[in-house]
């Protein structure tokens, strides 16, 4: 028995004729949309921070420049004597408020240079360890000790020429001591730590 074949049939899927008409019996297919934009990316908050940051001038005075340049100008002569005088007095009112309250309260000293470098000295030698306070445990603040030498320094240097004999030989003496107890505990340090230590152990000096 033969097989029947299967009639293979041929759409004619032309939307126009040959003349460039529309063909009637093509359906009109929908005008294609153009894709919907994809909704913007939620911004990382990096991105928000950037954003937020101002955006600096590249002519923009930056750094230490532009602090000098902002720098307030000084006050007058007449404004500091008239600020030094109020000082002055309300000093005074504070000591007799303190005398008047009964209190055997003693005036404090009057500051001098002398004062200022020994209060500098006492200060270095509290953070090198060599001396404590009454009830506190010794101990080293290295930095410290030496932004205080360094003030110390400032001063030499910008007071030269302005000192007697007695302050500049006091100041001399001082430095030179606090610099070589710093250079001992600086190396001492570094030795430990070179040996793998805590650290060496400084003994109080009452």
């Amino acid at each position: 028995m033969a097989e029947k074949k299967q009639d293979f049939v041929v759409s004619d899927r032309r939307r126009f004729g040959a003349e460039g008409e529309p063909r009637p019996d093509v359906p009109v297919a929908e005008e294609e949309k153009p894709a919907p934009a994809a909704p913007p990316a939620a911004s990382s908050p990096q991105a928000k921070a950037a954003e937020s940051v101002p955006q600096v001038a590249e002519d923009q005075p930056t750094g230490d420049a532009g602090s000098e340049q902002e720098m307030p100008a000084p006050p007058t002569a007449s404004e500091q004597q008239e600020q030094k005088d109020a000082y002055t007095a309300s000093g005074k009112k504070l000591e007799d408020l303190f005398s008047k309250s009964g209190g055997r309260r003693e005036s404090l000293p009057e500051m001098t240079f002398e004062r200022l470098i020994e209060s500098f000295y006492m200060t270095a030698l509290l953070q090198l360890g060599a001396i404590r306070h009454e009830g506190e445990q010794s101990g080293v603040d290295i930095i410290g000790a030496r932004q205080t030498i360094d003030s110390l320094t400032i001063l030499q240097e910008k007071t030269k020429g302005n000192l007697t004999d007695r302050e500049q030989t006091l100041l001399q003496n001082v430095l030179f001591e606090l610099r070589m107890a710093w250079i001992e505990i600086t190396n001492a340090l570094a030795g430990a730590a070179a040996k793998g230590g805590a650290g060496p152990v400084i003994p109080d000096k009452k």
